[in-house]
């Protein structure tokens, strides 16, 4: 076989990735497409929350940790377990500004991707509206999840998949 030329078969995965869901609060329809992606790809998938998830039956990659209840236990919990080159579901601002400097790929669950660029700035606005709250000030909040979010949350999911596991793979050594 040419050296040059290599099939599929000929890489490995370099580190093992993992998908991480902030489930505590991840819409059924996030946590589907995940599902999904999961199996298709054979990817370890982890959901986190405070409370006991009955995985769907049928998905061999997916797991589910129960931590103690409270404040940020289950972000703490992805925080410390979570490596470079994983990929994260949460709508939780603070703990994707812990995660993107370590190298996780964060979305939220509306398909938008936390990245260096943009997370201070997103810290900065989410701190500012939870001070008006606490004062007393009506902020409003985000639209319904329908179809369109699930949509763009699907899409964003692929590519930033796609991206994960193009990095995380090597030719194999000979």
């Amino acid at each position: 076989m040419d050296s040059r030329r290599r099939d599929r078969r000929d890489y490995l995965p370099v580190v093992p990735m993992t998908l991480w869901i902030d489930a505590d609060a991840a819409p059924q329809p996030v946590k589907e497409v995940c599902f999904r992606a999961s199996e298709r790809l054979a990817l370890a998938t982890v959901l986190v929350a405070n409370m006991r998830l009955p995985l769907p039956p049928g998905y061999a990659h997916l797991s589910a940790v129960r931590v103690d209840g409270g404040p940020d236990v289950a972000d703490r919990y992805i925080a410390e377990h979570a490596v470079a080159g994983d990929v994260a579901v949460t709508a939780d601002i603070p703990l994707a500004a812990l995660l993107v400097p370590n190298g996780v790929t964060v979305l939220d669950p509306r398909g938008d991707e936390y990245t260096t660029e943009s997370i201070g700035e997103r810290l900065s606005v989410r701190n500012f509206m939870d001070k008006l709250r606490s004062t007393g000030v009506e902020t409003g909040g985000l639209a319904a999840y329908g179809a369109r979010e699930k949509q763009a949350f699907a899409n964003a999911l692929d590519r930033a998949l796609t991206r994960a596991l193009r990095v995380s793979v090597r030719p194999t050594e000979r």
